[in-house]
């Protein structure tokens, strides 16, 4: 195992309640693997340690006076690329759940979760696995099976710079659909799909296929 890998999960908590912060600081401490490097009391202040201190994964809390943590994780994404933001909250609501998701958040956690389940979230975010409560993913799922807008595939193609071919694969990929699942409904190879993800997700800028079910949905594409 390299020392890269053996280092732990180097963690900033944010939140605007003392009691909170301090608490789950204090018990992520205690769980192996996850070095806890600091507290922020704001999402002003999130944004400032995030970009001095660089850690890896920025548990932060949504409702917060000033800057709220959607706002800040905006901030975090585009000043410490690197650095991966986890939203852990009370709050699940639909609105909150997407915006976080919009701002570029890895994850969306209430503050329920037992502090090993925690500490295994703050590792798997930093491994690229983004960690969803049960309730978040309800959420956005009610989000994502709105009625559709009146926009045809025609005019959301042309204004997106898509073939029609594209916009049946982004919509298939918002549905929940794999790959392989896509090719199989499309009659193409895996690669071929591959291919549309990729160009659909460079020529919309977004960063994953999360994003991509949120754009198909935003533009009735559903």
């Amino acid at each position: 195992m390299t020392a890269a890998a053996d280092r732990p999960v180097r963690v900033l908590v944010v939140d605007d309640q003392r009691l909170v912060r301090e608490g789950v600081a204090s018990l992520l401490a205690l769980e192996p693997g996850v070095a806890v490097v600091g507290t922020a009391a704001d999402g002003t202040e999130a944004v400032e340690r995030s970009v001095a201190l660089r850690p890896d994964v920025v548990l932060m809390d949504v409702r917060m006076p000033g800057a709220d943590g959607v706002e800040a994780t905006a901030a975090v994404r585009k000043r410490a690329p690197g650095v991966r933001v986890v939203m852990l909250t009370t709050f699940d609501d639909e609105e909150y759940v997407v915006r976080a998701l919009r701002a570029g958040a890895s994850g969306y956690l209430l503050k329920d979760l037992p502090a090993a389940e925690l500490a295994r979230a703050v590792r798997l975010a930093h491994a690229g696995v983004a960690q969803f409560d049960p309730a978040a993913v309800g959420r956005l799922l009610a989000a994502l099976h709105r009625p559709p807008g009146a926009a045809t595939d025609t005019a959301a193609a042309d204004r997106a710079g898509l073939t029609l071919r594209e916009v049946e694969v982004l919509r298939l990929v918002a549905r929940g659909a794999t790959n392989r699942e896509i090719a199989a409904r499309l009659v193409v190879s895996e690669g071929t799909v591959k291919n549309h993800v990729s160009h659909i997700l460079a020529r919309l800028g977004l960063r994953d296929r999360t994003q991509a079910a949120l754009h198909a949905r935003d533009h009735g594409l559903l």
